[in-house]
C-alpha cells in the first residue's frame, strides 16, 4: 500500500518525531520463514519509528547503466531504477528448461484454485494467488519497461542525506510525499507520471468483480457493492522494496473527500517475495491483525475499511516464485502497485 508511514532509514542516526511519507520504508527483514504453498497467517507487529521525509534524489542514470553492480539498490543519486537485473550485471546462472517452467506455473495455478478468497473484515478482501503466472510476468516487463523512462523509478531521500529502502513510480498523477498531494508532475524534475497501462485497468476491474461475486454469495448483491464499490483506477503508485524492506502503519487519504466519502477501494497488487501485511482500526500494534500477501495476491479494502490502518511488517527473502524470477529476471524485493481513484 501508500500512505502515510513510519520508517527508519538504513545507517543513519536514530529517527526523530515527524511527519512520515506516502509509501515509506524502515529497518530490515525478519530472517526467512518456510512456507506453505498456498499459506497466510494472522498475527500483530512491533513498533514502528517516525521521520519526515524531504526533498527526493533527482534522477540520473538507470543503475543497470554500471557495470559490475549486483546489489538490490541503487548508490545514492542514482535513479531511475532498473528492477530488472540485466544478465551482464550479475553472475552468469542456468535457466531452467521450457518444459520445466511451464510445470512450476501449472503448479502455482493449481494451487491457485484451491485457495478461496478470504473476507477479512467488513469492505476488505483477499483474493488469493488471483494474478495468473503469465499476467505476473506481463506486470513486472510493463513496470520495468516504463520505470527506466521519464517518471519512473527514483528513491526518496531524507534530510540527513540518508535514502529509503523503496524506489517509487507514480502512474496516472504524481504523488507528492512533501505536500501530501496528487498532481500533474513531479516537482522535483518536472517529470510527467507515465499513463496506467490498459492491462493494469483490467487486472483491477477483474479483482473487484471476483471480490463482488464472493461476498454475493455470503451476503446478496446489495451488501456486496456497499463493501466494495465499483471504481475506475486514475491513479497507481508503484513500489519497489528490497528483501529488508518494511512499510510503516498509515492510512491511504489523500484522495479527493469524495472518493474517500464512498469508500471506493484501494486495489493491491503484489509481486514477487512475500510480505507480511498489517491491518487494523487504530494505530496500536497491539490491536492489529496481520495475513501474509504472497506474489499474485490482491488485496482490495474499501467502504468501512477504506481507512484502516496497514503497513508491512517485513519481507521474506526468498519466497519469490522461482519461475517469475527466472523469467523477469525481478530483483530480489516485492513490486507492489496500489491503484485507487482520485
Amino acid at each position: 500500500m501508500a500512505g502515510r508511514g513510519d520508517k527508519k532509514p538504513a545507517n543513519s542516526a536514530p529517527p526523530r518525531k515527524g511527519g512520515s511519507p506516502h509509501g515509506s520504508v524502515y529497518g530490515s527483514s525478519s530472517a526467512p520463514r518456510k512456507q506453505g504453498a498456498c499459506t497466510f497467517s494472522p498475527s500483530v507487529s512491533s513498533k514502528d519509528s517516525q521521520q519526515k521525509l524531504v526533498t527526493p534524489v533527482q534522477p540520473q542514470k538507470p543503475v543497470e547503466s554500471r557495470s559490475s553492480q549486483c546489489s538490490t539498490g541503487s548508490d545514492s543519486g542514482a535513479a531511475p531504477l532498473d528492477i530488472c537485473m540485466s544478465a551482464n550485471t550479475c553472475a552468469v546462472k542456468l535457466k531452467p528448461s521450457i518444459l520445466e517452467t511451464t510445470r512450476e506455473k501449472r503448479r502455482d495455478r493449481e494451487c491457485s484454485k484451491d485457495v478461496a478468497p478470504l473476507q477479512l473484515r467488513s469492505g476488505m478482501v483477499l483474493l488469493k494467488r488471483f494474478i495468473k503466472p503469465n499476467d505476473q510476468v506481463k506486470i513486472v516487463k510493463l513496470c520495468r519497461q516504463l520505470g527506466v523512462g521519464p517518471g519512473g523509478f527514483y528513491r526518496p531521500g531524507y534530510r540527513n542525506g540518508a535514502m529509503l529502502r523503496l524506489w517509487m513510480m507514480c502512474l496516472g498523477k504524481n504523488w507528492d510525499p512533501n505536500s501530501y498531494s496528487y498532481g500533474d508532475r513531479r516537482p522535483f524534475d518536472g517529470a510527467q507520471p507515465p499513463t496506467i497501462p490498459e492491462e493494469f485497468k483490467k487486472f483491477v476491474q477483474d479483482g473487484i468483480q471476483a471480490s463482488n461475486e464472493f461476498l454475493k454469495q455470503q451476503k446478496g448483491a446489495a451488501n456486496a457493492m456497499q463493501e466494495i464499490p465499483a471504481m475506475s483506477p486514475d491513479i497507481c503508485l508503484v513500489n519497489f522494496y528490497n528483501s529488508s524492506g518494511r512499510l510503516g502503519l498509515h492510512q491511504d487519504k489523500d484522495e479527493s473527500k469524495s472518493s474517500i466519502d464512498k469508500g471506493l477501494p484501494v486495489v493491491s497488487f503484489s509481486i514477487g517475495e512475500t510480505a507480511e501485511f498489517l491491518y487494523g482500526d487504530v494505530r496500536d500494534e497491539e490491536k492489529l491483525s496481520k495475513v501474509d500477501l504472497e506474489s499474485g495476491d490482491v488485496l482490495i479494502f474499501g467502504g468501512k475499511s477504506r481507512l484502516i490502518f496497514h503497513g508491512v511488517s517485513n519481507t521474506k527473502p526468498k519466497t519469490a516464485p522461482k519461475w517469475l524470477m527466472d523469467e523477469t529476471n525481478l530483483r530480489p524485493g516485492r513490486l507492489n502497485l496500489t491503484f485507487r481513484q482520485y
